[in-house]
């Protein structure tokens, strides 16, 4: 049953991806297509994580492979919140192919299968790695935001015959998203590292690399919102510093695939 399920989400998923490339090359309907693609493929990807809790007595995303596979469906679901909207189908262009490529890496690691156990309680699970993953779902969708920011930034700058024919939110308003996004997902991040290192004191366990990257990933990310509320960042160097954060998010989700939960 999972795997009737997989399958169909990440077929809609890369029919999103199409969509949105025909559509940035000439704007039409094909964005609109792959919008009601990305929807049909969330719903399928929630069926799968609803096969998976409803086939085990416990938390069912405790691998790595599991946990990504979960971290996809909350960067679509975030996504969804703006990607719906005319003006903001560009940001399909910068998180569905990411979302697809993800889905892919999940199943390889069979973070689709149902089954398994693990030897952490449901409720350190659901807090730690719920939050933790909740957050940096809306940190991608935040550095969605600003590559979308640098793009039309320089797009504006060449001001090209078509720049009417596309219609994207204006820099403020992306700007503005990208911040607002990150202040949200900041104290989800801050309280699940924080249920973390209580039970790794708890355990009497060390820090290892993956625990070490999420806390640079915080300082990162904590920067960001920082230095834009206080010291009045804003535009290009601000929508940098995102990315920056975005790219500790991919080292902790993919280059420490330490079984950190098995």
């Amino acid at each position: 049953m999972a795997e009737l399920l997989f399958w169909p989400a990440l077929l809609l998923y890369g029919q999103a991806v199409v969509g949105y490339l025909g559509d940035a090359r000439r704007p039409g309907g094909a964005g609109g297509a792959a919008t009601w693609s990305v929807r049909l493929g969330w719903l399928a990807q929630t069926a799968l994580l609803a096969v998976q809790a409803a086939r085990r007595d416990g938390f069912p995303w405790a691998t790595w492979a599991g946990s990504l596979n979960l971290f996809v469906w909350l960067v679509v679901s975030a996504y969804l919140v703006w990607g719906c909207r005319r003006r903001y189908r560009l940001l399909g262009l910068t998180v569905m192919p990411l979302a697809a490529a993800l889905l892919v890496v999940a199943r390889v690691g069979g973070g689709t299968r149902v089954g398994g156990s693990s030897r952490y309680p449901d409720l350190f699970l659901v807090l730690h790695v719920g939050l933790v993953l909740a957050a940096f779902a809306g940190f991608t969708l935040a550095a969605a935001l600003s590559g979308l920011y640098l793009w039309q930034e320089r797009r504006l700058k060449r001001r090209p015959a078509t720049i009417l024919r596309r219609p994207v939110p204006a820099l403020a308003t992306l700007d503005a998203l990208a911040l607002r996004t990150a202040a949200w997902s900041l104290p989800a991040l801050t309280l699940g590292i924080a249920v973390g290192l209580v039970r790794l004191v708890a355990d009497g366990d060390r820090v290892d690399a993956l625990v070490a990257a999420t806390i640079a990933t915080w300082l990162v990310w904590a920067a960001y919102v920082g230095l834009r509320l206080v010291a009045g960042w804003a535009g290009r160097r601000a929508a940098y510093l995102a990315l920056a954060g975005f790219a500790l998010v991919i080292v902790v989700r993919l280059a420490l695939p330490a079984v950190h939960f098995a």
